[in-house]
């Protein structure tokens, strides 16, 4: 995954996947929810910058919902088997998931 695109504001994988989870876990109503994430992702960005983060993902979230992505880009890319060992979402986060009952 070294590869993954720096497009996220300067964000690697492992930095996305470690800010995803931590959204997981942290409570929305903790006073210190931003400084508790910035902890988790590994203490290379602020609480400022997490924050930051999760507006640009709350933004992309509703262009997405609000059927403004073009799928057109998804349906020219090529087909890429993908090595089991690099999938990005686990069926840990899965379980995790469920039993957050995100719905």
């Amino acid at each position: 995954m070294d590869d993954f695109p720096k497009v996220l504001c300067g964000w690697s994988w492992e930095e996305n996947k470690l800010f995803e989870l931590a959204l997981a876990v942290v409570d929305e109503q903790d006073p210190n929810r931003w400084e508790v994430v910035a902890a988790m992702v590994g203490g290379n960005k602020s609480a400022e910058d997490v924050q930051k983060h999760y507006v640009t993902l709350l933004e992309d979230l509703q262009i997405i919902e609000s059927g403004k992505l073009d799928h057109k880009l998804v349906e020219t890319q090529p087909s890429v088997e993908v090595d089991s060992q690099s999938i990005c979402w686990s069926d840990e986060d899965n379980t995790l998931l469920v039993r957050l009952d995100i719905n």
